[in-house]
């Protein structure tokens, strides 16, 4: 699957979040899960995908991650829990 898309993964819910962007979600989700990614993620344990958007361009993704990197942690838990309260691993929507 190859699709421009911003995503959010964390280590638990209301735990630590990052917040990235990639053209292949499936792949990218997979690294962090198992904590292939080095860097932020894999130091505070983020292997769970709770949030993702997908977008037309992979500008328009980048554009995006810059938006929601830029606000405050309140917004991007609001994002979070409008599309998965429950902060479910949404790993398996992508496959």
């Amino acid at each position: 699957m190859k699709q421009p898309c911003v995503y959010i993964v964390a280590n638990k819910r209301h735990g630590t979040i990052y917040t990235g962007v990639t053209a292949n979600p499936p792949k990218r989700s997979f690294e962090h899960r198992e904590g292939l990614v080095k860097g932020f993620s894999a130091k505070y344990g983020c292997k769970l995908l709770v949030w993702y958007e997908l977008h037309e361009t992979m500008y328009d993704a980048i554009t995006r991650e810059k938006q929601i990197k830029s606000g405050s942690r309140a917004k991007k838990i609001a994002l979070i829990e409008a599309l998965n309260p429950d902060w479910n691993d949404l790993y398996d929507t992508l496959i």
